[in-house]
């Protein structure tokens, strides 16, 4: 069954606003796309009145997905500031005068921390986040290789594509079909080569511009940790987008990420944003299981010549110098190109060759320092 903007109007027309009229009259609502049965918008309000919209948004995003015919709904509430109005000031003490100490915590006495929102997916015993400085660096593909490496060893793996603005992982395995629904609501992951696979890709055409505000960024990959059944998986590996954002807060603010995992290139401008990735998740206090040297050196397919086209070991002494694992090099080479490409990831269609033996490896290297976690669930 079709869905349609005016149906969504309808339903939305019946959900009261805190100000008592309905959503659709309220003046808040973003532009409403609807594709093959997928419902996107946001409901803009100002950041002093967000507390009381949340459950406005619950109620809508509840009423849409009652939409025959709606797979998915993703409503995100962006909350801004006006311009000119100011936070509201922390309470002072007796005597007006403002301890330094409220300067220097980013939360105050009694506040919540966002890390206290923090919990497990049930079923998943460990969650790592596979994650770049920049973009260009081969992050997706190595995420997906990676999982194929843990696969190999035995371990229950799952791959969700995080990357809302470029997902990779659908071309990456060359999976067209779209996701359906359980009894309750919930996505179910495809599965190929043994993964269980969620992308943003497989809710969207592949030529789709996601212009999309951070909020809805944040709603998107809330939905796919927690609206997705997951299954029982020792291990999910998350390809993040490039950069150090909204994305990865809203990541290591929702799960307790059990590690992560830096992927960058020799070169010295790739290095310096994998140190920022690397600083990021120091930061909220998620442990970083280590970096990996991707495209690491070129090896000319006919002569088995190694070039090293943008240097090489930088981000070995990188990781000294950091004190984090080194993971491994991975070469700059056709084989892994064309296999990714194809949609036959280079661990599963070469399974004997040199380049999955590295893949394997960095994932022996990780499951060493998951072990605990694992055996624990």
């Amino acid at each position: 069954m079709s869905v349609t903007q005016q149906q969504v109007l309808d339903c939305l027309a019946k959900v009261m606003s805190p100000r008592g009229v309905p959503l659709t009259n309220a003046n808040v609502l973003s532009a409403i796309t609807v594709t093959d049965g997928k419902v996107f918008f946001s409901i803009n309000v100002d950041a002093a009145e967000a507390r009381a919209w949340e459950s406005v948004r619950v109620q809508a995003e509840n009423a849409v997905r009652a939409i025959p015919g709606v797979s998915v709904a993703m409503i995100a509430l962006t909350a801004e500031r006006k311009a000119g109005s100011a936070a509201a000031p922390a309470p002072r003490p007796a005597g007006g005068v403002q301890p330094a100490s409220a300067h220097r915590h980013p939360h105050p006495p009694g506040a919540q921390s966002p890390m206290a929102r923090q919990a497990e997916i049930p079923g998943i015993a460990a969650v790592i986040a596979v994650a770049s400085g920049k973009g260009g660096v081969g992050k997706s593909t190595t995420a997906l290789n990676l999982a194929l490496g843990l696969r190999d060893l035995g371990l229950r793996v799952g791959l969700l594509d995080a990357d809302i603005y470029g997902p990779s992982v659908p071309r990456l395995t060359g999976i067209r079909e779209k996701p359906q629904l359980d009894d309750d609501k919930k996505m179910v992951p495809l599965v190929r080569f043994g993964l269980s696979i969620m992308s943003i890709g497989f809710l969207v055409e592949e030529d789709t511009a996601m212009i999309w505000r951070g909020p809805m960024v944040m709603s998107a990959i809330t939905q796919m940790l927690r609206d997705v059944a997951w299954g029982t998986l020792d291990v999910l590996v998350v390809d993040m987008p490039p950069g150090t954002g909204d994305a990865q807060l809203t990541l290591a603010q929702n799960v307790p990420l059990k590690g992560a995992v830096i992927i960058s290139t020799p070169q010295d401008l790739s290095l310096i944003d994998a140190r920022r990735g690397l600083a990021m998740f120091k930061k909220v206090n998620v442990p970083v299981l280590g970096i990996v040297e991707n495209m690491s050196y070129f090896q000319c397919p006919h002569c088995g010549t190694r070039s090293d086209i943008f240097g090489h070991g930088g981000a070995r002494h990188e990781a000294e110098k950091l004190g984090v694992p080194f993971l491994g090099e991975v070469p700059l080479h056709i084989a892994i190109r064309t296999a990714s490409d194809s949609g036959n990831p280079v661990v599963e269609s070469e399974p004997d060759g040199p380049h999955a033996a590295i893949y394997r490896a960095i994932g022996s290297k990780v499951r060493e320092q998951l072990q605990g976690v694992i055996a624990a669930a």
